[in-house]
């Protein structure tokens, strides 16, 4: 017997990534609908060998349907996701609305599956920003071990974080470049991302930051540790898929880089590529369609008595965003419903 699954947001990037994870992963599904916007209507979305028609989000009746994992903004999720978890059916929201809710689990499987038994507050669990998953993966296993004091995190993230629309901006812009008859202005950023990189994501906060640099720290501290120090830059790279950190962080207690890269092998969900040679590292372009998130560079940083340095690369659409949807569905299934 397995479950009835609900996709909200089916047409887009990150449902239709949640389509072919749940396929991939064989997620045990009786029954499957495919949800989305009146505009999309209609709109065939493939789920393993089967080709789904989407169904109208505004009349679906959620009542019977065990989970929905939902991949629409906050303003939609904000209308539709209650009445789901209203009807008895949990939703597993990939939106930024949930997240810091203190009534409301936000959940990375290898880090903090233990949270997922808090779902039944609201019937709700959030999925974190794609930034700081893939970021919480690494640090997990190093903190138990040594205990972080203090994370500095420089990202360098994919258009595809923004959508379809910022792909198609970077697409075309870099035709135009090499077209000077076409003029290709930003509409989706502020400034042009092709051959460019962009200090900016989200809006800017009083004290100077950004909400995606904010999103870090307050996820991190809510994943992991309350008691961690976070500081992060942001940052837009002309890369269509996949999401990379250079990450500095202090520890309680000194931790040698080889343990430290010995950890990260064992740690579930990460993969260690770390070569001190050319090509010895993993880029955004080799994470594609992975489920890993990725650790290279691994070092000592001398200028502290407890620090270390590493690069982490990770698929946004997967690790990010649609495979820790999965993961969460699979472990609610397993520790919860226990129906699959």
């Amino acid at each position: 017997m397995g479950y009835r699954v609900v996709v909200v947001g089916a047409t887009g990037n990150v449902g239709r990534e949640m389509l072919n994870i749940l396929a991939e992963r064989q997620f045990p599904v009786d029954e499957l609908a495919a949800l989305a916007s009146r505009r999309s209507l209609g709109t065939e979305v493939t789920f393993g060998d089967k080709t789904l028609k989407t169904q109208d989000l505004d009349t679906f009746d959620f009542a019977g349907w065990d989970m929905a994992l939902f991949a629409v903004g906050s303003e939609a999720t904000k209308q539709y996701a209650p009445k789901a978890a209203a009807a008895g059916c949990v939703v597993i929201d990939n939106s930024s609305l949930y997240r810091y809710d203190p009534e409301v689990p936000l959940i990375v499987p290898e880090v903090n599956p233990q949270d997922v038994h808090g779902y039944n507050q609201k019937n709700i669990i959030a999925n974190p920003n794609c930034s700081t998953a893939q970021m919480v993966v690494a640090l997990k296993p190093l903190h138990d071990r040594a205990t972080i004091k203090r994370v500095v995190v420089s990202t360098y993230q994919s258009v595809s974080g923004s959508g379809k629309e910022a792909m198609e901006e970077l697409w075309e812009q870099t035709k135009a470049v090499y077209n000077p008859t076409k003029d290709v202005p930003p509409t989706v950023y502020t400034k042009e991302i092709a051959f460019n990189v962009i200090p900016h994501i989200d809006v800017f906060l009083d004290d100077g930051s950004t909400k995606e640099e904010w999103k870090m720290v307050a996820e991190t501290k809510k994943i992991v540790d309350p008691a961690i120090k976070v500081t992060a830059t942001c940052v837009r790279v002309p890369v269509f898929v996949g999401h990379s950190e250079s990450i500095n962080i202090e520890f309680e207690d000194f931790l040698d880089e080889d343990e430290a890269r010995d950890i990260l092998r064992e740690a579930p969900g990460i993969m260690v590529i770390d070569k001190r040679e050319d090509g010895g590292y993993v880029t955004p372009k080799e994470c594609v369609g992975d489920f890993a998130t990725f650790i290279s560079r691994i070092r000592q940083d001398s200028t502290l008595d407890n620090g270390l340095n590493l690069w982490c690369v990770s698929d946004n659409l997967r690790k990010g965003a649609a495979l820790n949807a999965v993961q969460i569905a699979e472990l609610l299934g397993r520790e919860v419903l226990k129906k699959g």
